[in-house]
């Protein structure tokens, strides 16, 4: 992709986004998005088929970045200290969160937040089993580790969703410290 068409992309994902601050998804038509991009309807549907295309490249830009970089290690910030790893990852993606990349708050609360924290969820979902669990039942519970990450990644959503509810009263140190603390034994019960 050249740099024209990563500038209209962008310009389509920031109406995209600022349309989704004050309408619901649903309500949204495709002209909306043309219109708020300041673009022609063919070069609209150069980058995209439909707006579900346009909901599903947003989310993976989105959370794939917030993900790529809380598993990659040497892009943590210093956050990673010996055994404290797997709490320093939930505390990266808070970060970003807190950070408010590309308007993610916003997204996670709007009045359309169920399409975007789905997206959240399954890529939190991918992140727990491949860096904390494997990906066999448990033997003495017969607990399946696709089913312990999805209640892990769950729980990060909720508890994200509870965190923007205060007003963000507590620090995300607290934030993931109260997580992990919470997670730690099923993850230390189900891990590698």
């Amino acid at each position: 992709m050249d740099k024209r068409q990563m500038k209209t992309r962008k310009a389509i994902f920031d109406a995209f986004v600022r349309l989704l601050e004050h309408k619901n998804y649903n309500a949204i038509i495709v002209q909306d998005i043309i219109d708020e991009a300041l673009i022609g309807r063919s070069t609209f549907y150069a980058h995209f088929e439909t707006k579900e295309d346009l909901l599903e490249a947003l989310c993976h830009e989105l959370f794939s970045h917030i993900i790529d970089t809380a598993s990659d290690f040497s892009h943590a910030h210093g956050l990673y200290k010996n055994s404290h790893i797997k709490e320093a990852i939930f505390l990266h993606i808070l970060q970003h969160l807190e950070d408010n990349d590309n308007n993610i708050l916003g997204l996670l609360s709007c009045e359309s937040n169920e399409l975007f924290l789905r997206h959240f969820k399954s890529s939190l979902k991918e992140l727990i089993q491949s860096h904390f669990l494997n990906n066999q039942t448990c033997p003495h519970n017969n607990i399946p580790h696709d089913f312990i990450s999805n209640h892990i990644a769950g729980s990060f959503v909720e508890m994200v969703l509870w965190w923007l509810e205060t007003g963000r009263e507590y620090s995300i140190e607290d934030m993931s410290r109260y997580f992990y603390h919470i997670t730690e034994p099923l993850i230390l019960e189900h891990q590698h």
